[in-house]
């Protein structure tokens, strides 16, 4: 009798955590969702806007056009303004991903000292900082800070993935990786549509991109007041580093590229994870950045080629990522998330096999037909890699060291993000699609052979 009334208390507790998983994880799905639809408003609107600079002949815009015309003339780019603004938009992207590299990590270790909520609070204050910048905008210094303000406060998306990091069961994390997924890929979705459209609906005399700056504001404010009043803390005062000097001892260590790749931050104090387990984390953060560092590059000349062979314009491309961001939505809710714990080195390394033959369909394409067979499978193995990846990262690490694991983590993606495009579209115009293609598909065992090498997680917590 007894048994059976400790085996009815611990079934109840059991699901009462499992609520509250659930409950985090949608809070912060939506969290994310509002704070990315946001965020992709102006993707559409970048080439329209180098555009305006131009022509009002704005100062500092000019004198940094000179520069890509140096390096589009280094790599023998055709001098089309279709192509200038795809580069144009790449080396701006590239700073947003630079200033990401230095804040993720830094942002995910004050929150394992102040906690997750009032620090994920101040990352949004500086994303409608950076938005209410962007709406006042007319020159184009005061554009690109709004870009800089926003790359220093994206460390929320980090925030996210420790908020996820911290709940108790593997079940929960894969699931929560997996739906922070599909936040990303229906906000990226629907985000550029609702810019474009909105571009579209311009009255005479205003500035056109000023509607969506002003909704972009708007989701960030609303962002704002959806996480004050729902989102609980996810890490107990009694699991947290005693001080923001504890957190900040690895400044160094958080911002040089050598030191993340080792994970240095996490070495420090009582808490450091078994040399095991510590060199898993430096093979699985090697291979993320790889994964992404490929993956970003052949992304981004993606828009070149479609361009160059088959005359796509801003609207056929807008309808290309609409499909790639609808199937990584549909795989991310319906399969990934359903990835049992301990599974998900393997699902990561089937998914990137996958990429392999989608990246030689593409780059060799002779018709659209074969282009969009490329693409499908591309967008399978999209929505797979990352919350795979993450969702295996997050069962590293002490309560207390979760913030800047993840930060590593989401630090050396946004490096990859910022190097990746910059040596893939010098490839593309020096050596040709073909070779761009096949010779960075081929490049994808490296992640896989290394995601081979990872052994079983053992238990420090």
């Amino acid at each position: 009798m007894a048994l059976r009334e400790r085996e009815t208390s611990s079934s109840s507790i059991n699901d009462k955590q499992e609520q509250n998983c659930s409950r985090v994880i949608t809070i912060v799905f939506l969290a994310l969702f509002i704070d990315l639809l946001g965020f992709a408003l102006i993707l559409p609107l970048f080439p329209s806007i180098l555009d305006y600079y131009s022509q009002t002949e704005d100062g500092f815009y000019l004198s940094l056009q000179r520069g890509v015309d140096w390096f589009a003339v280094m790599v023998g780019m055709p001098p089309e303004r279709k192509y200038n603004s795809v580069l144009f938009g790449g080396l701006i992207g590239s700073i947003f991903s630079i200033l990401q590299f230095f804040s993720s990590p830094l942002t995910g270790a004050v929150s394992d000292c102040l906690g997750r909520r009032p620090v994920i609070l101040m990352t949004v204050m500086g994303l409608i900082t950076s938005y209410a910048l962007w709406a006042a905008s007319r020159t184009f210094g005061i554009f690109l800070l709004s870009r800089i303000v926003g790359g220093i406060s994206k460390g929320n998306v980090s925030l996210s993935t420790a908020i996820i990091a911290d709940l108790q069961s593997p079940k929960a994390r894969s699931k929560g990786m997996a739906m922070i997924g599909v936040a990303f890929s229906l906000g990226f979705t629907l985000g550029p549509m609702i810019g474009a459209y909105l571009a579209m609906e311009t009255e005479k005399g205003e500035v056109f991109y000023l509607h969506s700056a002003l909704l972009a504001l708007m989701f960030a404010v609303a962002d704002l007041i959806f996480i004050f009043f729902l989102l609980p803390e996810t890490l107990p005062k009694e699991k947290r580093v005693s001080s923001v000097a504890s957190g900040f001892q690895a400044a160094v260590d958080l911002l040089s590229p050598l030191a993340l790749f080792q994970f240095s931050a996490v070495t420090r104090g009582k808490e450091s994870p078994s040399e095991e387990n510590l060199q898993n984390l430096k093979i699985l953060g090697l291979a993320y950045f790889l994964y992404l560092f490929l993956f970003s590059g052949l992304e981004y000349t993606l828009s070149f080629l479609t361009h160059q062979r088959f005359q796509f314009s801003s609207m056929q491309q807008g309808k290309m990522f609409f499909f790639i961001g609808i199937t990584m939505a549909v795989i991310q809710g319906g399969y990934a998330r359903r990835i049992k714990p301990g599974n998900e080195i393997r699902a990561g390394k089937r998914a990137i096999m996958l990429l392999i033959p989608a990246f030689l369909l593409i780059g060799w394409a002779a018709n659209v037909t074969m282009l969009s067979v490329g693409l499908l499978l591309y967008s399978f193995a999209a929505a797979i890699v990352v919350p795979c990846l993450s969702a295996v990262v997050s069962g590293y690490g002490s309560a207390s060291q979760k913030g800047r694991v993840m930060g590593i983590l989401r630090s050396l993606g946004a490096l990859a993000r910022a190097l990746g495009p910059i040596l893939s579209a010098t490839v593309y115009w020096l050596a040709g699609a073909e070779v761009c293609f096949t010779v960075c598909g081929a490049l994808f065992l490296i992640p896989f052979v290394l995601l081979g090498s990872v052994k079983q997680q053992t238990k420090e917590e």
